[in-house]
């Protein structure tokens, strides 16, 4: 990653919680009133550093060093602006305490207060409901999704707060942000304006529950490179159900002519639907996104894909003959399972810098560690892997183990929620 591209992202979370702080740094106040102040301050920094990071576009994320990364820090930020939130009431509290302790509890207390106060307990629990929502694993996606939009509403909430209390005309910027990057979001990513419209002009089927999509632009093309992953959504058609919402989805082929594909698994509602996707249906589709094989073939290589992870190392080995030695190491449960097999020997038989090893594992793990190289072979790899979260983990422990530096071990999780 270029060393801008690395530090936009923490630059951008610096100056959106710094400067809230420093326009309503408290002055000739009691001390724990101004603590309150500033846990509040910097809890809406935090907010806006979160907002931010959850827009979807591919110029954003390319400036912020990619989507994944800009999704790992929106966590990061909000949680931490819940927790720093929560110091806001209790300092105040605090505060009241300080004056005389039969004051603390009404000045923490919803049921006591005014309606600027009880809009900000509205404002934590619904962020407290979000967040656990967040990170919950066990709820279907679609589900997921809508009980999501509780964060939104904590930040209304939260804005709401802040004009009840009289906020100083200097600071309306604040909320303004909030809500000009909430129908960004809405507006761009979730009802698709930031999206181009294609069509399906081919589907193959290279492995069981498996679909190669090919896609025709009808307006302005995306420009992707190999490695990259876009968001797609496929409408309605006659006789068939399509999926509004956007998912990510590896390419696997790109075209001169902006004709795109991509592999779709079916692991899923949406996925297992979309194996019925057929000519001419029409599709929209945001990015691309990522940086993943941006700079492979540069130096010796070692790629290790699972599954459907074959796909990006399929575009890169379809759009250019590779110019440094390659092992690729590619993993199946089945024979019916391995995708693009055929295709992947004749691009080995006709290239000398690639070394192909394709294996089918079974139900029971396979044998990373006999698969990758020793120390020696490693020296001077860039490894790349894509594949299941448990494939990675074990390939990832294994390379560090054998020496491979982290800035040598390249991977996206493309885990979104």
């Amino acid at each position: 990653m270029s060393p801008r591209r690395h530090l936009a992202l923490p630059l951008a979370a610096v100056i959106l919680v710094g400067l809230p702080v420093f326009w309503a740094f408290p002055e000739d106040l009691a001390f724990w009133r101004s603590v309150a102040i500033v846990c509040g301050w910097l809890g809406w920094g935090l907010l806006l550093v979160s907002l931010l990071l959850m827009i979807r576009e591919s110029w954003l994320a390319e400036w912020m060093g990619g989507l994944e990364r800009m999704y790992r820090w929106h966590h990061r930020s909000g949680t931490l602006a819940y927790l720093v939130l929560l110091l806001h009431p209790l300092a105040l509290s605090v505060d009241a305490w300080s004056e005389a302790p039969s004051l603390a509890w009404p000045a923490l207390s919803p049921l006591r207060n005014s309606l600027a106060v009880q809009l900000g307990w509205a404002s934590l629990l619904a962020m407290m409901l979000g967040l656990a929502l967040a990170f919950s694993r066990a709820l279907a996606y679609d589900k997921w999704r809508w009980l999501h939009l509780s964060l939104a509403a904590a930040v209304v909430l939260a804005i709401l707060h802040l004009v009840y209390l009289g906020l100083d005309d200097w600071l309306l910027w604040v909320p303004a942000a909030a809500i000009a990057l909430m129908l960004w979001r809405f507006l761009r990513s979730d009802s698709g304006q930031a999206a181009h419209p294609y069509v399906v002009t081919r589907v193959d089927h290279p492995a069981h529950a498996l679909i190669e999509v090919s896609l025709r632009p009808l307006a302005t093309a995306i420009t992707a490179r190999p490695g990259q992953f876009v968001l797609a959504a496929f409408a309605d058609a006659p006789s068939w159900k399509g999926f509004g919402e956007y998912h990510p989805f590896s390419l696997s082929r790109i075209g001169k002519d902006g004709e795109i594909a991509m592999g779709i698994k079916a692991l899923g509602d949406c996925t297992t639907r979309l194996q019925h996707v057929q000519c001419g249906f029409a599709a929209r589709v945001q990015g691309p996104f990522g940086a993943f094989l941006a700079d492979a073939g540069a130096t010796p290589g070692l790629w290790v894909a699972g599954g459907i992870g074959i796909t990006p190392f399929l575009a890169l080995l379809r759009a250019r003959p590779l110019t440094q030695p390659t092992r690729l190491i590619y993993l199946y449960r089945e024979s019916a399972d391995a995708a693009y097999i055929g295709e992947l020997n004749e691009i080995a038989a006709g290239q000398d810098s690639l070394s192909l090893v394709a294996l089918a594992t079974g139900a029971s793990d396979p044998d990373i560690e006999r698969l990758i190289p020793d120390p020696s072979g490693l020296a001077g790899c860039d490894c790349y892997l894509c594949g299941p979260p448990g494939l990675l983990d074990s390939v990832i422990g294994i390379l560090a183990a054998r020496g491979v530096a982290a800035s040598r071990i390249h991977f996206e999780r493309f885990d979104f929620r």
